[in-house]
């Protein structure tokens, strides 16, 4: 089949979705030619084989080829931009993670000739497709000791109001703070925050304080730096986000046989539940607009994310705490369940 594909090319989850699409559509013998989202092409995250790069290559030198009423696009993106369209057919498969979906995002959505969502939860509210992501089998167990004899709990993902950042490292530190039989790595820089902005929102969450156990690193370039992230920890809490479109570090983390703890809320609901996770039920609601991603009364992403409290989240992580040493073998068993060529399969099923 020949297909276009428009899409970005970068380290974040959008990057990361691309290139396993990208992978399959070759591996499956498909012809297709690659329109970089915003032109720029950065694959520096992934050892990738030549003959793959070279492909990739090739597939963005002849993609003005492939502009042509009777060839379909496969776009994957968000559904603010996903109005422009290079050819007539245009399936679209996006991330959603708020519950209210404003008019423009319906029209942006009924316009494509198929929506397809990431998460069950995204479905529902727009009445569109799901498919599923998958594992991402460049990750892989390297059963090496990094800390030895200290519970060692990680937090990956963009500092967010949405993921509960702050609050997530608030409680750790009431808990364990200067305890050094457990450490707390955070993964939690944030691309759109200025080196002023993440120090305050640091400093915030710590109440001015310093912990000998807490540790802020940069921003991971590789998937290699992140596999090894996700080995180096017993425990996930990026699980605790208020809205996901699926949770990739969370899941990953989860089929590499980790604990992670997660809010039985949005597309977490998809692949968590009380054998693979520990699972926490959300207290409420909060609404979403933070001021800087989420703006209230914007045309797009408007509505409300899940929360928790601290004494929720605190006896979870002594519920985890337990499982340590334990491989997450029911974890594990996601890696089998949802794979890249079964999402890429089920994509081709609604062009074809």
């Amino acid at each position: 089949m020949k297909i276009l594909l428009d899409a970005p090319f970068n380290s974040l989850s959008f990057g990361n979705v691309t290139y396993n699409v990208v992978r399959e559509l070759f591996d499956k013998g498909h012809d297709l030619a690659i329109w970089p989202n915003g032109q720029n092409v950065d694959l520096g995250a992934f050892n990738v084989p030549s003959d793959l790069g070279n492909k990739i290559k090739e597939s963005i030198d002849r993609r003005y080829d492939f502009l042509s009423e009777d060839i379909p696009v496969l776009k994957i993106w968000h559904l603010n931009g996903s109005e422009d369209r290079k050819n007539p057919r245009q399936y679209l498969y996006s991330f959603y993670e708020c519950n209210m979906p404003t008019d423009v995002e319906r029209k942006i959505c009924n316009a494509q000739t198929e929506t397809i969502f990431s998460s069950s939860y995204a479905s529902k509210s727009f009445n569109k497709p799901y498919i599923p992501l998958g594992f991402d089998k460049d990750f892989f167990r390297t059963d090496k000791e990094y800390l030895k004899d200290v519970v060692h709990f990680g937090l990956m993902g963009k500092f967010e109001k949405r993921k509960h950042t702050g609050e997530i490292i608030n409680a750790w530190a009431k808990k364990y703070g200067n305890n050094n039989k457990y450490q707390l790595s955070c993964c939690v820089t944030n691309p759109f925050f200025s080196e002023e902005e993440m120090n305050h929102v640091l400093n915030v969450c710590l109440e001015g304080k310093h912990y000998t156990n807490i540790n802020f690193l940069p921003y991971l370039k590789t998937n290699e730096e992140v596999n090894d992230f996700i080995n180096a920890i017993d425990i996930d809490l990026g699980g605790l986000s208020g809205g996901e479109g699926w949770n990739l570090p969370s899941f990953n983390a989860t089929c590499l046989g980790k604990w992670s703890i997660v809010l039985n809320a949005t597309s977490h609901k998809d692949w968590a539940n009380e054998e693979n996770s520990i699972i926490v039920e959300p207290n409420g609601l909060t609404e979403a607009h933070d001021g800087k991603f989420f703006l209230k009364g914007s045309p797009f992403n408007q509505g409300t994310f899940y929360t928790f409290t601290d004494d929720q989240i605190i006896s979870a992580m002594e519920e985890a705490e337990k499982k340590v040493g334990q491989i997450n073998t029911e974890g594990q068993k996601l890696a089998d369940k949802f794979t890249y060529s079964n999402t890429v399969d089920q994509i081709l099923s609604h062009i074809s």
